[in-house]
């Protein structure tokens, strides 16, 4: 090979020697790959299934120093770069086609100090890694509910699980973190240390830099926990819909109960006549006293007639997994999002038409709860700006045909527009897709422009554009 050709920042095409390349690949621990390598296709193919691209290089980072060398290369010969940590993003910016992507999946490490309540997680890092070293201590810190996410996706957005009502959102909890900025520096940063940094990177996503290890603190938790599923037939909709909307106002923060409205599963509590039916789904769980959260679970069984329940003390990491299967990766996924601050009648209306139109057996509609802690922090107190949300609704569409792709989309699409008149006009910037663009200043509202000044000052070139991007502005107007 005698040069490799590459996307620049502008659109236009540019051109590596393979001396340039060669020099490069030696500061990358991990290794460079190009589509002449074998594991290219591999190391190129990312969750959704609807993202093939094709980037031009691949940098395998192992630590911050070869980070470092990769956005100063990134930055020199003005090459369009993404980032990729360790999970799945539904929009697939972790892939720059033509481009380079910075790969941070082989950074794994999580220290924890038992002592002092803390861990100290590596950006490739996956929510089942963090439970894995942190149960061991019977801690936890209030991530997701799938052990495949990503933890610094999940927490650069936000981050929110089954311990937000008690413990906040995954940022609310984040201590500090080394982040490397568009000019190759590290910066340790944290409240005392470059706190507007900190400010933004707790919700305005990958827009600043790569963050290349964060510090949690811990909180108590398990190793065993009351949780598990309650499921009712969609005839029943409506009222065990109102009697969750009811028991969730006056619900003590340890418990979560979210509403997923899909067809059923083939679970085996439930009975196979139900396999396959448009059903409303309950999962929950309490964290404190076990005994407790089963009282609690006995009203989410009293909401109607269930058609089958699975409902138990069990480990806490173990449940983290229990969703694992509903997102395997390569199926096709389109989502959208809306953050409610009430489940109104209306709004539950909605929800049930939607669920009679799923358009196939992997499209669902889930209702997060929120509220509780994640609410007692102000929406200008950390970049994300949804602390007003006690509901957050993402409509997951799934399939695997493509010749399915415009059908799936526009309902989704539909869900979206049916509900936006009982939402508050945000949503979870994680959850969007790549032709959302359109809805990132909306989302972080009178954050945006306090965003848009920090990204001029550590990335005015918009180096890290490949996200939900926040424009770089001096002097961003008045919200």
């Amino acid at each position: 090979m005698q040069h490799l050709t590459y996307q620049t920042l502008e659109g236009t095409m540019g051109a590596l020697s393979h001396e340039t390349l060669e020099a490069f690949a030696q500061h990358i621990r991990g290794g460079v790959l190009t589509e002449a390598d074998s594991g290219y296709d591999e190391a190129r193919a990312v969750w959704n299934g609807m993202v093939d691209r094709r980037p031009a290089l691949i940098a395998h980072c192992l630590g911050t120093q070869d980070v470092r060398h990769a956005v100063d290369f990134a930055r020199v010969h003005q090459i369009r770069v993404s980032i990729r940590g360790g999970g799945h993003h539904i929009a697939g910016n972790a892939v720059a086609d033509r481009g380079m992507v910075i790969d941070l999946s082989r950074m794994r490490s999580v220290r924890v100090n038992a002592h002092e309540h803390t861990a100290r997680v590596e950006a490739g890092a996956l929510l089942g890694d963090v439970d894995h070293e942190t149960q061991a201590f019977g801690l936890a810190v209030p991530l997701g509910i799938n052990s495949t996410t990503g933890v610094a996706g999940l927490c650069l957005g936000g981050g929110f699980g089954w311990l937000t009502r008690k413990y906040g959102m995954t940022i609310d909890n984040l201590l500090s973190a080394d982040v490397v900025t568009a000019d190759g520096q590290l910066h340790e940063i944290s409240t005392s240390q470059e706190p507007e940094l900190f400010w933004a990177l707790r919700g305005g996503g990958g827009n600043f830099g790569v963050v290349t290890s964060f510090e949690f603190k811990l909180h108590p938790v398990g190793p065993l926990v009351y949780a598990g599923l309650v499921v009712y037939p969609m005839a029943q909709a409506e009222a065990v819909l109102q009697a969750w909307r009811d028991h969730a106002e006056k619900a003590p923060r340890e418990l979560s109960v979210w509403t997923v409205l899909r067809q059923a599963p083939p679970l085996p509590f439930l009975p196979e006549s139900a396999h396959g039916q448009p059903v409303v789904v309950f999962a929950l769980l309490y964290a404190g006293d076990p005994a407790a959260g089963e009282r609690e679970a006995a009203k989410v069984l009293d909401y109607g007639t269930p058609l089958g329940h699975m409902l138990g003390t069990q480990p806490y990491a173990g449940f983290q997994t229990a969703f694992d299967p509903l997102l395997a990766p390569g199926a096709r996924n389109y989502w959208k999002t809306q953050n409610f601050q009430q489940v109104s009648n209306d709004l539950i209306d909605e929800f049930i038409d939607a669920a009679q139109a799923l358009p196939g057996p992997e499209c669902e509609i889930f209702v997060a709860q929120l509220g509780g802690a994640a609410g007692e922090i102000g929406n200008t107190d950390t970049a994300y700006a949804g602390r007003d949300a006690n509901f957050v609704m993402n409509v997951h569409g799934r399939w695997r045909d493509p010749a399915e792709d415009e059908r799936v989309r526009r309902w989704s699409r539909q869900v979206f527009d049916a509900t936006a008149p009982f939402a508050t006009g945000g949503g979870y910037i994680n959850f969007l897709t790549e032709d959302e663009a359109q809805r990132t200043d909306t989302i972080y509202g009178h954050n945006y422009p306090r965003l848009q000044q920090l990204k001029y000052q550590y990335d005015p070139a918009n180096l890290f554009r490949l996200n939900q991007n926040i424009q770089p502005a001096p002097l961003a107007k008045s919200a």
